[in-house]
């Protein structure tokens, strides 16, 4: 592993990594990023199998402090995951809102319907469009049963989002 503040060679647990060059190989501009340049450094080692104890030697700083820094990363992460699923069920051409109490093995028909309409084709079979409402739903979906009012929008390159709807 290569300390980039020092110059100097370090072997970690992750082999000969360099977590400057790893960011640089993928692009990581802290200017245009959710992650601060540290908690890059952390995830981009941690990805790579590195301890969190040998981080901390590298970095001159605690274990804790470590894994505080990966944990606020992983937040950020999770947090622009679910920026970006909103934005893409907000500008999605077809949203088609289920309302609490409706029976999963009616959406498939319902947003197939709603595709239609708007000329998307969508990019699942009933069944998969079934799974992925389930999963994506979360808590949501009880056996059959939609708990919860929910938004799916289906992309213009057919690709579905699913969103828990905050409406009462």
């Amino acid at each position: 592993m290569h300390d980039a503040d020092s110059g100097r060679d370090v072997r970690g647990d992750g082999g000969d990594v360099d977590a400057a060059n790893i960011l640089a190989e993928t692009g990581f501009d802290p200017e245009d990023s959710v992650l601060t340049r540290r908690q890059a450094e952390v995830l981009a080692l941690r990805e790579r199998g590195v301890r969190q104890s040998t981080i901390a030697d590298l970095l001159g700083t605690s274990r804790a402090n470590v894994s505080s820094v990966e944990s606020s990363a992983r937040r950020n992460v999770e947090k622009a995951r679910e920026t970006i699923a909103f934005a893409e069920a907000l500008t999605a051409p077809v949203q088609v809102a289920v309302e609490a109490g409706t029976d999963l093995y009616e959406v498939p028909k319902r947003v197939y319907d709603a595709c239609d309409e708007a000329g998307v084709k969508v990019n699942y079979t009933a069944p998969d469009l079934m799974k992925i409402v389930a999963d994506d739903a979360g808590d949501a979906v009880h056996g059959r049963e939609i708990s919860e009012s929910l938004l799916v929008g289906v992309t213009s390159s057919g690709d579905v989002r699913v969103r828990q709807s905050t409406e009462e």
